[in-house]
C-alpha cells in the first residue's frame, strides 16, 4: 500500500513553508514514523557546488531527513531547479528551459506509487495560486494530485485574510483541509500563536503555530 501524501501549499510566498515542512518531517522521524520529503520545484536554488546551496530549500529539506548533500539526493527530491529567485514559469524562461503540468504531476505519482510506506510530503512552491508553468498554477498542480493539504501561512499584517482566502479556495475544490501551520513572521505586530487563534475560527480546520527555532507541535504532526 502506498505512502499516505501530503501537500504542504502556501497562503503566499516566502512565508515559512519549507520550516514548517522541516520541522514536520524531523516530528516525524522523532516518532518514528517513515516520512520522505520531496519539493519538485524549486526556485532560488545555487548550483551543488556553490557555498549557497547549503541555504536552499533544497538542502534543508534533505539536511530534515539526515539524507547526504549529493547529486543523486538534490536530484531525488527537487528534479526541477531553477537558479532565479522568481516563480516556476519565469525562473525557466531564463534559463531557456520549459515546464510541463503533466511532466510534474507525473514525476509525483511515480514517487507516490513507488513510497511504500510512512507519509510522502511534497512542498508546493510559492502560494497556492502561484505560477507553476506558463498556463497552471499550484492549485492544478494540488488538484491533479488528488491529495490532502497542509496550508502554511505566516504571522505578518495581512496574513489572516490570506490564510482564510486559501482555506476558502481549498474548500471551493473540494480539496481536503488537515491544518493550518502559522509560521512566526519575524517583525510581526502580533505573535503567531495570536493570529493562529484569529485564523481558527474561520478556517474550520485546526490550526498550530510555530515560532522560529521550536520544534513542530506534536498534534500537528498526529493528524498528518
Amino acid at each position: 500500500m502506498p505512502a499516505r501524501t501530503v501537500f504542504i501549499a502556501g497562503a503566499g510566498t516566502e512565508i515559512g513553508k519549507t520550516y514548517v515542512t522541516a520541522a514536520l518531517t524531523r516530528r516525524l522521524r522523532a516518532l518514528g514514523r517513515p516520512v520522505r520529503t520531496l519539493k519538485p520545484l524549486a526556485s532560488g536554488v545555487p548550483p551543488l557546488g556553490d557555498p549557497g546551496f547549503a541555504g536552499s530549500d533544497t538542502a534543508r529539506l534533505l539536511d530534515a531527513q539526515d539524507l547526504a548533500l549529493d547529486e543523486a539526493a538534490v536530484e531525488a527530491c527537487s528534479p526541477w531547479r531553477f537558479s532565479a529567485p522568481l516563480s516556476p514559469d519565469q525562473a525557466a524562461v531564463l534559463e531557456g528551459r520549459s515546464l510541463d503540468l503533466a511532466d510534474l504531476v507525473g514525476w509525483c505519482r511515480a514517487q507516490i506509487a513507488g513510497t511504500r510506506e510512512g507519509t510522502l510530503l511534497i512542498e508546493g512552491v510559492g502560494g497556492l495560486m502561484s505560477p507553476v508553468t506558463e498556463t497552471a498554477t499550484g492549485l492544478d498542480w494540488l488538484r491533479a494530485l488528488g491529495a490532502p493539504a497542509l496550508l502554511v501561512s505566516g504571522s505578518y499584517l495581512g496574513a489572516i485574510s490570506h490564510a482564510l482566502t486559501a482555506c476558502e479556495t481549498l474548500r471551493l475544490h473540494a480539496i481536503p483541509l488537515l491544518a493550518v501551520a502559522v509560521s512566526e513572521t519575524e517583525g510581526a505586530p502580533a505573535p503567531a500563536s495570536t493570529v493562529a487563534g484569529a485564523i481558527a475560527r474561520h478556517a474550520g480546520a485546526p490550526v498550530f503555530s510555530l515560532r522560529r527555532g521550536d520544534p513542530c507541535p506534536e498534534g500537528l504532526a498526529g493528524l498528518i
